[in-house]
């Protein structure tokens, strides 16, 4: 053969040569194949788990990740198709929540109320029919005091008052949403009386029926507040029941022009006092006043409700004013008096606006006018002033919504 023949020969094999490579590079009958055997057998077990897996579904509230989660209700375990095992609840810190598992073990809940502006931790694990395991965790964070409000209420639960308490509310925070709020606050009474809210401003809000609350009934508020939104942002936390009872009716009618107070207890008249009202520069409100508050010792500086001298220091600065009631937030007190001499009582009216009783100093006698007066007095209770030279005070300058018309009351509701 020659040279050249056998270079032809050559190169036609390397072709080829070559073009079996090339097929056999294409062909997918070769590593392809031990692939789709292991994708196979992948799916087999996935199969297999999955008949395996637990029924148990178990649900954790609030959602993971939440946040501004309420600190009364949210937080709740449940479970379908199955029964808790076990349920743990920690702050990040690591602090235990103690719950309660319900008797059927269908749901976990903790037994205390939660802290604002704290992460918490919930991991369960729950049980199906066939005793396979299902697992679930979550993290939540409670809403924070800047995200929050609270209303501050008067009177206090289990206490005994008088006819003319109402239920006062006063907000940490402007509401906005006056309706919401006030939806989630009922107040009722065992004498079925109408009860209505007014708002008298963005953060105080009181209740009260169109008459005096009939003595003896027992009166009921709940605040249902719990993730209701009083303002963009900013939820409520509160989910409380308070009962308190109303006293017998007692009212007393303060007489500024014959300077004597007339004590009436359901209806009748059980005591005429002398008093001394507002002098002609200083006078006493008129109206319906509610006592507020007892004290049976108090001090009383003029510099604090603006009676000043020259020096800037109070014309009056008095620090054991004797069986002391409030009668209005601006310092209009009815109390007893030892400092001035006993012939004013009933024939002078001498105050800086408040109303005086004879008495004596360190309220030790209980047979003086104004320890009387006191010891058989509530919060509460009633005192109209009347036949004074001053305007009628003012609804909201205490516990005084009773000086406004029924429909001037009602006109102030958001319900």
């Amino acid at each position: 053969m020659t040279d050249s023949k056998r270079r032809r020969g050559l190169m036609a094999a390397s072709a080829l040569l070559g073009g079996v490579l090339v097929l056999t590079g294409c062909n997918d009958s070769g590593d392809s194949s031990a692939e789709g055997s292991k994708k196979s057998q992948a799916s087999e077990v996935d199969k297999a788990a999955a008949q395996d897996a637990s029924e148990a579904q178990i649900t954790i509230s609030p959602k993971n990740g939440a946040t501004n989660a309420s600190i009364n209700n949210d937080a709740k375990v449940t479970v379908a198709k199955g029964t808790l095992s076990e349920v743990t609840m920690t702050t990040t810190a690591g602090a235990a929540v103690k719950g309660t598992l319900a008797a059927d073990g269908k749901s976990w809940k903790p037994d205390v109320q939660l802290e604002r502006s704290t992460t918490y931790k919930i991991s369960a694990t729950a049980k199906d029919s066939k005793g396979r395991e299902a697992h679930e965790n979550s993290s939540f964070t409670t809403v924070s005091p800047a995200n929050s409000f609270i209303g501050n209420f008067t009177p206090e639960d289990g206490s005994t008052v008088g006819v003319g308490m109402p239920v006062s509310i006063n907000f940490n925070k402007a509401i906005t949403d006056k309706k919401a709020v006030e939806a989630g606050i009922t107040v009722t009474s065992s004498s079925g009386q109408q009860v209505v809210g007014h708002w008298f401003n963005s953060q105080r809000l009181d209740l009260r029926p169109e008459q005096y609350w009939q003595s003896g009934s027992t009166v009921t508020l709940k605040l249902a507040l719990d993730g209701v939104e009083g303002a963009d942002g900013v939820f409520g936390v509160q989910q409380k029941t308070v009962t308190f009872k109303v006293g017998r009716n007692q009212v007393s009618t303060v007489d500024a022009n014959t300077k004597m107070m007339t004590v009436t207890r359901d209806g009748k008249t059980i005591k005429t006092i002398p008093i001394s009202a507002g002098s002609p520069d200083n006078p006493t409100y008129n109206g319906q006043m509610v006592i507020s508050e007892k004290f049976k010792e108090t001090r009383m500086n003029g510099a604090t409700v603006g009676f000043t001298d020259s020096d800037g220091k109070g014309e009056y600065d008095i620090k054991d004013v004797p069986h002391a009631m409030r009668l209005s937030t601006s310092g209009t007190f009815l109390h007893g008096n030892y400092w001035g001499a006993r012939s004013i009582f009933g024939s002078a009216n001498t105050s800086h606006g408040c109303v005086g009783l004879a008495d004596v100093k360190g309220a030790g006698d209980a047979n003086q006018p104004a320890a009387w007066f006191y010891n058989n007095s509530m919060v509460g209770d009633v005192v109209i002033v009347k036949n004074s030279p001053d305007r009628t005070i003012t609804p909201d300058n205490g516990l005084n919504g009773w000086n406004m018309s029924w429909a001037e009351w009602t006109a102030g509701s958001q319900g």
